[in-house]
């Protein structure tokens, strides 16, 4: 269970995400994530799988050892997938909209 609460820990912690809004974001209560990132519980896999889609990883990376060896491109890229999956679909696509203008202007 520790390796588990450590991946989740970090993986929060790259993607700029206190418990609470990953709480929020996969709709658990801060105290059952809190469980969690604890090592007192490990989640049932629906739930496991909420929790990976929120911090834009798979249940795998939470499950097993990794190195941390992300570029800051790669933490860019998860931050902004993180965030996007939070959105609701008109601000989704707003938000293409002006991904899209700045790709064009790079």
């Amino acid at each position: 269970m520790e390796l588990f609460a450590t991946n989740l820990r970090r993986r929060a912690e790259e993607l700029g995400l206190s418990n609470a809004e990953v709480a929020r974001r996969a709709g658990l209560s801060e105290r059952r994530y809190g469980n969690y990132v604890s090592g007192r519980r490990e989640p049932d896999l629906a739930t496991l799988v909420k929790i990976a889609s929120v911090l834009a990883t798979t249940p795998n990376d939470l499950l097993t050892i990794r190195p941390s060896t992300k570029t800051s491109a790669e933490l860019a890229r998860g931050k902004a997938m993180a965030a996007l999956a939070a959105l609701a679909i008109d601000d989704l696509e707003r938000v293409t909209i002006m991904v899209e203008a700045l790709a064009k202007r790079a």
